[in-house]
C-alpha cells in the first residue's frame, strides 16, 4: 500500500536521522535516495559520513532529478532531500538547456514526484522549511525559497503523514 510521509524542520534539526530511523522501524532493507548534486570536497566529505552511518542494510541511489527512473516498487524509500531535489530543477545544469522560469521548474518537479510516487511503495521525504528565515536581499534566492516553499506545500498536501523536527524532536502535524 503506498504511503508518503513528509519530514520536515530547518536545518540541522534532525530530520534526516530521524528519517532513517522510520524508515529502518519499517524495513530492515530500506532504500536511499540521494538527490544531491557533489558540488565540492567538503561536500563529498558530508555524502561520504551519511553513507557509513547508514551502514550495509540500505540499498543507495543516486539521482540528481529523475527518480522515478528507479523502481522501489513494495520498499520503504527515504527522499533526501526535497530541497536538493529543487535546486536540480531551479539551476539547470543539463548542456544546452535554458534557464526554466520558476514556473517551469516547480511544475517539472511535481510532475517527477507524481512518476515516482505512483509506485506501490513507502516514501519519506526530507524538506528543509527555508522560508522560515529573513527574506533574502538577492532575486535568485527569494525565487528558490518561494518555488522550494510551493514543492514543500504540494507534497505536505498529498502526504499521508507529516512530522516537523524541532531541536531533534519530532512534532507529528498531520495524520
Amino acid at each position: 500500500m503506498r504511503k508518503i510521509i513528509l519530514i520536515t524542520g530547518g536545518q540541522r534539526s534532525g530530520k534526516s536521522v530521524y528519517a532513517e530511523k522510520l524508515a529502518l522501524e519499517l524495513s530492515p532493507s530500506p532504500v536511499y535516495v540521494a538527490t544531491a548534486h557533489v558540488w565540492d570536497g567538503e561536500f563529498a566529505e558530508r555524502v561520504r559520513r551519511h553513507k557509513e552511518r547508514r551502514g550495509a542494510c540500505w540499498t543507495n541511489i543516486e539521482e540528481e532529478k529523475y527518480l522515478s527512473r528507479h523502481d522501489v516498487g513494495g520498499r520503504v524509500a527515504v527522499v533526501d532531500c526535497v530541497t536538493l531535489w529543487c535546486t536540480n530543477f531551479f539551476f539547470n545544469r543539463e548542456s544546452g538547456l535554458e534557464q526554466p522560469t520558476v514556473d517551469e521548474a516547480l511544475d517539472g518537479i511535481k510532475a517527477e514526484f507524481d512518476r515516482f510516487t505512483a509506485q506501490d511503495a513507502t516514501f519519506i521525504f526530507v524538506t528543509n522549511e527555508i522560508g522560515w528565515g529573513e527574506v533574502s536581499s538577492n532575486a535568485v534566492q527569494r525565487r528558490f525559497t518561494d518555488m522550494q516553499g510551493w514543492m514543500n506545500q504540494y507534497v505536505a498536501a498529498k502526504a499521508d503523514e507529516v512530522v516537523l523536527m524541532v531541536s531533534g524532536i519530532p512534532v507529528r502535524i498531520k495524520g
